[in-house]
């Protein structure tokens, strides 16, 4: 059983718009990314919210996801992931963090980190493109207690640092999946790619 928890409780203050309600190909960007996990190979998914929590929460109407709220939005994006590691059952067997701003996301790519998971029998899964890390994150549940209680202020990349021969890289061709929209000027760029 796995578990996806897609971090959307940041502020946006360099969209100066909520990033995640902007609508993108004919629904909000975190409607995209909810529906591509939802087609996914995932059991459940996990929406951890902020301050626009409600607004979030409506964008997703109709959908089968859980919402956690983050008490400290504002903190960094451990304690988003903390927030849904704590309520992750015993039965869950890997967790997938996924950045609630990465809107080109794919069922498919989730499938093949899913797969990198099971086949390469490593407690943590990345994709890489050019070498370079990226985002979503794949890791066994076993590793829920130290993440609750260890890496402050470096998050994941803590846990990938101290477990290197836990990792398995899985180089991925096309660098537009991973791209995140954090300005106007991104939002644009995304705009313009997904309307061809």
């Amino acid at each position: 059983m796995i578990y996806a928890i897609i971090l959307a409780a940041g502020r946006s203050r360099r969209m100066g718009a909520q990033k995640l309600l902007l609508p993108l190909a004919g629904k909000p960007v975190i409607a995209r990314i909810v529906d591509e996990l939802l087609a996914s190979p995932v059991h459940k998914v996990l929406v951890v919210v902020g301050r626009d929590g409600k607004a979030v929460q409506a964008a997703l109407q109709g959908r089968s996801v859980g919402f956690l709220s983050n008490p400290d939005p504002a903190g960094d994006m451990l304690g988003s992931i903390r927030c849904g590691l704590r309520t992750i059952p015993t039965g869950c067997s890997a967790v997938l963090v996924v950045l609630g701003d990465q809107p080109n996301v794919t069922s498919g790519l989730v499938a093949t980190l899913i797969a990198g998971f099971t086949e390469s029998r490593q407690g943590i899964v990345v994709p890489t493109h050019q070498g370079h890390r990226e985002h979503p994150v794949l890791f066994a549940a076993r590793f829920r207690d130290e993440l609750l209680s260890r890496h402050d202020g470096v998050g994941l990349r803590g846990l990938l640092d101290a477990h290197p021969d836990e990792v398995a890289s899985l180089e991925v061709a096309d660098s537009t999946l991973f791209r995140d929209m954090d300005t106007p000027e991104d939002y644009r760029r995304e705009l313009t790619c997904n309307a061809r």
